[in-house]
């Protein structure tokens, strides 16, 4: 098996293995928060530097502590808790350092816990045998491809304000449809390289 750049592994987690668009991961947050390009730059930004960080923690407790006691079952548990506590400290600091975007996140900021994204990029790091380079361009190259992913559907949907869209379709129902139009053409990056 031939071992993957870090740099080749973030490029294709940003367009070819795109979290959102090729794993359909942390969707719940995709679709309700990206109404507005700032919150969800903001969003996105918090996404990449949460799975940044999560990535490194996670990838430390797994080959210090449950490899070597041989307790790789508990990984699950373990990743969500580490991602849990991580999330409520990034919380607590940006509500006291930068209010405004704590106030736009609203609810979602906390949500960033349960995001199956972050838990996927953890779990793929180890069922793909990452090694810790590749484990942090992998996340950060999701969290990149995340954040382009949301603030393109926040312009799109900024744009369909404007737009007469039938009854039928305002909300979800055209926020899904964009967002599969969008995967299709992500789809014309799988050419360039896939990470499995």
């Amino acid at each position: 098996m031939i071992e993957l750049n870090p740099f080749v592994i973030f490029f294709a987690a940003i367009f070819t293995n795109n979290m959102i668009f090729s794993n359909f991961l942390g969707m719940c947050s995709f679709i309700a928060v990206s109404r507005e390009i700032p919150t969800s730059l903001g969003l996105g930004q918090a996404v990449t530097f949460v799975l940044a960080c999560t990535t490194i923690i996670n990838y430390l407790i797994y080959h210090y502590v449950l490899l070597p006691l041989h307790l790789e079952y508990l990984r699950f548990i373990v990743f969500i808790i580490s991602i849990a506590a991580f999330v409520q400290l990034l919380e607590m600091i940006v509500e006291r350092y930068l209010p405004n975007l704590y106030y736009a996140l609203g609810i979602f900021l906390p949500l960033i816990t349960v995001n199956c994204a972050i838990l996927g990029v953890s779990l793929f790091m180890i069922i793909r045998n990452y090694n810790l380079l590749q484990s942090i361009g992998f996340s950060i190259g999701s969290g990149i491809g995340w954040t382009l992913a949301i603030v393109a559907l926040a312009g799109i949907r900024q744009k369909m304000k404007k737009a007469s869209v039938p009854k039928g379709l305002e909300g979800p129902g055209i926020t899904l449809i964009i967002t599969g139009l969008m995967a299709l053409a992500f789809i014309g990056f799988s050419g360039i390289v896939q990470i499995q």
